[in-house]
C-alpha cells in the first residue's frame, strides 16, 4: 500500500466531492446498482461507519492468531523485562530504604540515602517508559500491517507480521512522541504560566481570588491539544503502509485529515469508546478470579503477627498476576482496536482523494492471492448505453 504517484482516481473511483450511480449517488433509473469488489475485510470504495469499525472487527477476526501472538510476545518481552529492570533498581539502593522511610524519630533522612533513591528512582522510571513505549510502538505498527493484509484479502503469518512490526517500532515510537510533544505544548505552556501565578499569588495573600486562572487556561488549551491530536492521528498508519518517518508521516496525516477532521474525530473517539468498554469487560473475569484467589489467602495469614506461609504468597503473587495480565490485555486490545480504526480513516481517506481502490485492485491484479468471491464483482457493471439490444429499443 504506497503513496498514490499523484494522478486522480481512474474511471468507476470518485474523487473528493464526487458522485455516481452506485457508490457515491442515485443509479440510473431500472439500473442495478453496481457492487464494490471487496477482496477483503472492506469494500474498496470510501466507508461509511458501519463499515469502519465492522473491518476493525472483520481484521480481528480474519487474523486474531497474528494480532494475539504478536501482542502476546510483547508482553513476554517487556513485562519480564520491567520485573528485571524494578528487581535490580531496588536491590541496588536496598540499603538506602530503611534510613530514608524508618528514620530515627525527629530526624530527617540523611542526603547521602535521599540521593540514591532519587536518582534510581529517576533511572528506572526512564527505563520503564522506554519499554512500555517499545511495546505500544510494536502493537501500534502490527495493526497497520495486519490491516494492509486484510484489506487485499492476503494471507499472513505471524512471523511476517512480528518482523514488519518490530521494523517499523522506531519509527512509529518516534512519531507518536513527537506527536505527543507537540499537541501536549498547548497544556504545558497553561501550566507554565498558571502554576508560578498561582503560586506567586499565594504568597502574597491573593491566592483565592486568582486560584481559577489555572483551571480556565487549561481549558482554553484544551481544544488546541484536541485538535492537534486528531490531525497527527493518522500519523502511524502513514509510517506502516507509506514506509515514511516521523516528521513526513506527521505532515502527510495533517493533509488527509484536512477538511475531514469532524468526521475524523468522531469516528475515532467512538472507536476508543467500544475499545474502551470492551477492554473493561474483558478484564473483569481476571480481577473477579483474582479477587477471589485472595480471600482464602487472607483468611490463612498466621494472627500472631508472624510472617505469611510461602502458600500465602504463592496465592497472593497468583491473584496479582492474574489481575495484572488482564489489565495487560484489555490495554492491548484498546491500543489494537482503536489502532485499527484509525489505520482504516487512513485507506478510507486515501480512497476518497487519490484513487487507492484502483491502485488496489491492479495490485491485485498483478499478483493475485485471494480473489474475490463470485457474489463481489471485480469492477462496477456499466448501465448499457442507448442503442444496445439490452436498453430494449
Amino acid at each position: 500500500m504506497t503513496q498514490n504517484s499523484g494522478q486522480g482516481p481512474g474511471p468507476g473511483y470518485p474523487g473528493q466531492g464526487q458522485q455516481y450511480g452506485g457508490w457515491g449517488g442515485a443509479p440510473q433509473w431500472g439500473y442495478p446498482v453496481p457492487t464494490a469488489p471487496q477482496p477483503g475485510v472492506i469494500p474498496l470504495r470510501p466507508l461509511d461507519l458501519g463499515e469502519i469499525l465492522g473491518g476493525a472487527f472483520g481484521t480481528i477476526r480474519a487474523h486474531w492468531k497474528q494480532l494475539a501472538g504478536v501482542m502476546l510476545a510483547v508482553m513476554a518481552v517487556v513485562l519480564p523485562a520491567m520485573g528485571l529492570a524494578v528487581g535490580i533498581g531496588v536491590a541496588s539502593v536496598f540499603e538506602h530504604f530503611e534510613p530514608v522511610f524508618d528514620p530515627p524519630f525527629g530526624e530527617e533522612p540523611p542526603a547521602e540515602d535521599v540521593i540514591p533513591l532519587l536518582v534510581a528512582g529517576g533511572v528506572l522510571f526512564v527505563v520503564l517508559v522506554a519499554l512500555g513505549l517499545f511495546g505500544v510502538a510494536v502493537v501500534t505498527a502490527l495493526c497497520p500491517a495486519v490491516l494492509k493484509e486484510a484489506v487485499t484479502g492476503r494471507p499472513t503469518t505471524f512471523r511476517a507480521m512480528w518482523r514488519a512490526a518490530v521494523r517499523r517500532a522506531p519509527a512509529v515510537a518516534g512519531a507518536m512522541v513527537l506527536a505527543g510533544l507537540i499537541a501536549g505544548l498547548p497544556m504545558l505552556a497553561a501550566l507554565a504560566v498558571g502554576i508560578p501565578v498561582v503560586v506567586a499569588s499565594a504568597a502574597d495573600g491573593s491566592g483565592p481570588a486568582i486560584l481559577g486562572l489555572l483551571p480556565v487556561l487549561m481549558l482554553a488549551a484544551a481544544p488546541v491539544t484536541l485538535w492537534l491530536t486528531t490531525r497527527f492521528g493518522l500519523a502511524s498508519a502513514v509510517v506502516v503502509l507509506e514506509d515514511m518517518g516521523p516528521v513526513m508521516a506527521l505532515r502527510r496525516s495533517t493533509a488527509l485529515v484536512r477538511g475531514a477532521w469532524w468526521r475524523i474525530f468522531g469516528i475515532t473517539l467512538l472507536g476508543s469508546l467500544i475499545a474502551g468498554a470492551i477492554g473493561w469487560v474483558m478484564q473483569l473475569p481476571f480481577n473477579f478470579i483474582g479477587t477471589f484467589a485472595l480471600f482464602p489467602a487472607m483468611t490463612a495469614m498466621p494472627e500472631d503477627g508472624g510472617g505469611p506461609s510461602s502458600g500465602v504468597i504463592a496465592a497472593m503473587a497468583f491473584a496479582f498476576f492474574l489481575v495484572f495480565f488482564g489489565a495487560a490485555a484489555g490495554q492491548m486490545f484498546q491500543i489494537g482496536f482503536t489502532q485499527l480504526v484509525g489505520s482504516l480513516l487512513y485507506v478510507d481517506q486515501r480512497m476518497r482523494r487519490e484513487g487507492l481502490a484502483e491502485a488496489l485492485l491492479a495490485e491485485l491484479a498483478v499478483s493475485p492471492s485471494a480473489p474475490p468471491s463470485p457474489a463481489q464483482s471485480p469492477t462496477p457493471s456499466a448501465p448499457p448505453q442507448p442503442g444496445d439490444p439490452a436498453d430494449g429499443q
